[in-house]
């Protein structure tokens, strides 16, 4: 059973999605069962994936790492996303070079803020 705003990834080409509406299937892909992303929490190596939340005067901008993450052709934070209580869904894809945060123009709480490195997987920072 699926559930709304999970990420499955095909471990075979690498398609992403995310479920908008959950009901009762597997998720598949490929031939094969996509496999659920966990939202990781705490970072342990050097490099730093938890996106971190700061309010602006338009509204919140997010950080990804405590420490800037790196943003190389072949790692980089492919996304940023932030979801209000409201039900507000903003998104921002981030290519390699760029700066690895985003500014988002909020009406209400942050209720919780994702980024994706397309290396080390889902992360998810405190609100």
């Amino acid at each position: 059973m699926t559930e709304t705003r999970q990420i499955y990834k095909c471990e075979i080409c690498g398609n992403i999605v995310e479920v908008l509406h959950a009901g009762p299937g597997e998720l598949v892909c490929c031939g094969q069962p996509m496999n659920l992303m966990e939202e990781k929490t705490e970072d342990k190596g050097m490099e730093k994936h938890v996106p971190v939340l700061e309010k602006t005067e338009k509204g919140v901008k997010v950080k990804v790492g405590s420490i800037p993450h790196p943003m190389m052709e072949n790692h980089y934070i492919e996304w940023i996303e932030v979801v209000e209580e409201c039900g507000n869904e903003h998104r921002r894809f981030l290519k390699p070079e760029e700066a690895p945060e985003a500014e988002f123009e909020v009406c209400c709480n942050v209720v919780e803020v994702r980024s994706y490195c397309n290396i080390h997987g889902l992360w998810k920072g405190k609100v």
